[in-house]
């Protein structure tokens, strides 16, 4: 069977490799010159998935555990050190409602916390730890699977090329630019940053909870750190706003005030497509079947939404959760 995959994002990139382990014939088409120059790029990069019960339905952890197992095994790039979510004093009503909302944490009080990160000693008296999540760096994960997708008899990768059509079936993975055939797609834009200091080495993503400014710092390797935490209801991709930056340097400096004397190395936005449900879909219509909605749980989302389209497609397979109409 011949499948032609359309967009080299973390959608289209693990679709592809679950296709192509399964014997099928895949031609990966992607119109930048490399993979992973959508959002995926900007990602935060935490395999999360009990953190994200906080504000995602159940369907999303469930989902997203199975990425766990993928990213440290099968594409072996994350790093399995668990998730630390704090808050200021002032904010511990927060920290309480997380846990009312979340699982598979520990309770953290502030020896807890100093010895888990020693850079934060003294600035948290209280955190949840969540010890079996994972992160990872989005741009080396994206490159690693492509890596592995070229040295695969069975898959070709044509990059700065259009689809030709002419596959047994199609499997579009191209985030909101699918919108033209999935017209109730909206558009959430992200925006973060990567700073650079050599004050803190923080060894996992650190979440503060806040109720106006929650921010996430997830450690890159090298000094750096990617900061971000915006959600805007807004289809502009690529403009970063000066109020959202002062509003991460702000709240990455009430991680801890290092961040404040930090180099800025990269800013960067994109947007994540979503429907009303922020939940994903496996849309089928002919031999097409969409892989979108990812909203922002690309990298949590992709494997298991990959492996359940290689069913679809070559086993015939049907699953309620994720496949409808969008």
């Amino acid at each position: 069977m011949r499948i032609e995959v359309i967009g080299a994002g973390v959608a289209g990139l693990t679709a592809a490799f679950e296709l192509a382990r399964r014997g099928a014939e895949v031609e990966l088409v992607e119109r930048h010159m490399q993979a992973g120059q959508g959002c995926s790029r900007f990602a935060g990069g935490m395999i999360a998935p009990w953190c994200e019960l906080q504000s995602a339905e159940p369907i999303v952890a469930e989902l997203g555990a199975e990425a766990l197992e993928f990213w440290i095994r099968d594409i072996p790039v994350a790093t399995t050190k668990g998730s630390l979510v704090v808050a200021p004093a002032k904010e511990r009503a927060e920290l309480i409602d997380f846990s009312r909302r979340t699982e598979n944490y520990e309770k953290l009080d502030a020896e807890g916390v100093a010895a888990l990160e020693p850079d934060l000693e003294g600035r948290f008296d209280a955190a949840l730890y969540f010890p079996g999540e994972a992160h990872l760096d989005p741009q080396k994960a994206l490159a690693a699977l492509a890596e592995r997708l070229h040295k695969m008899r069975n898959v070709k990768l044509r990059y700065g090329a259009r689809p030709r059509g002419d596959a047994d079936f199609t499997v579009d993975a191209r985030g909101f630019a699918s919108r033209d055939a999935l017209p109730t797609l909206r558009g959430v834009k992200g925006e973060m940053m990567t700073l650079r200091t050599s004050e803190l080495s923080f060894s996992r993503p650190i979440r503060m909870l806040h109720a106006k400014r929650p921010v996430y710092v997830v450690p890159r390797g090298g000094g750096l750190f990617m900061v971000g935490a915006t959600m805007i209801e807004n289809e502009e991709a690529a403009r970063v706003t000066a109020r959202s930056l002062a509003e991460l340097i702000s709240s990455a400096y009430a991680i801890h005030p290092a961040f404040a004397e930090a180099e800025v190395v990269e800013t960067g936005s994109d947007v994540r497509p979503a429907f009303a449900d922020n939940l994903p879909r496996l849309i089928r219509r002919g031999d097409t079947l969409y892989i979108n909605g990812l909203y922002r749980h690309g990298f949590l989302l992709a494997p298991a939404l990959a492996r359940r389209a290689a069913q679809m497609l070559l086993d015939d397979a049907w699953f309620p959760e994720v496949a409808g109409e969008d």
